[in-house]
């Protein structure tokens, strides 16, 4: 009679066991479907860059080239003394103006004369005497040669405190219209002085030779 009656109970008990299985599952569905989904789009943002364009560079304005006004210049010549006369207290030679360039050139008016002396080449005395009018302008070829007389003055017939006789070892030549001067060498004495009355050089305009 007592087992009889604990039957029930224990049926009972089994029953609610049961049931509490079955809601503790469904609890852990619904925990597992609430996670968030991953699917949803990433915003991107484009960020784009200006390239600075290189800085023009202003171009270089031209180099003017000398004219070529066809003159003789120092470096298309030779320059020599001639053989010379002497007379009342003077020796004049020629200056022997040769074009050694490879095209024509033309020279006209006197040239620029004067001693030269020491290592730096020095002027001594005043600039050649000019003597006479300019002549007709000289076109000289490849190889042709003008000339222009100068007269060197004994400087002994000057009173030796007023010339400074010093030795030169030549004349410094500039060409007409030229700034550029070439050398002739010639050892000699001239006045250093520049109150000497009278010359110690003087010279003739460029005629052909």
């Amino acid at each position: 009679m007592k087992l009889s009656r604990l039957f029930p109970v224990v049926a009972a008990s089994a029953g609610v066991l049961v049931l509490s299985a079955c809601g503790g599952g469904g609890t852990t569905n619904a925990a597992s479907s609430s996670t968030p989904s991953s699917s949803s789009p990433t915003a991107t943002t484009t960020v784009t860059t200006a390239t600075p364009s290189p800085a023009s560079t202003p171009a270089a304005p031209p180099v003017a080239q000398p004219a070529d006004n066809g003159l003789c210049k120092a470096g298309d010549v030779k320059l020599a003394l001639g053989q010379g006369d002497a007379g009342a207290g003077s020796v004049y030679r020629p200056l022997l103006i040769t074009n050694s360039s490879a095209k024509p050139c033309t020279i006209q008016g006197f040239p620029g004369v004067s001693y030269v002396a020491g290592e730096d080449g020095h002027q001594v005395g005043k600039d050649a005497f000019r003597e006479g009018t300019k002549g007709n302008a000289v076109k000289l070829n490849p190889g042709q040669t003008a000339a222009a007389d100068i007269q060197f003055v004994n400087v002994r017939n000057f009173d030796p405190a007023m010339c400074q006789p010093t030795p030169v070892k030549g004349l410094r030549i500039y060409l007409p219209q030229e700034t550029a001067s070439n050398f002739v060498p010639s050892d000699g004495t001239g006045c250093a002085g520049t109150k000497i009355p009278g010359n110690q050089l003087a010279v003739k305009t460029v005629h052909p030779a």
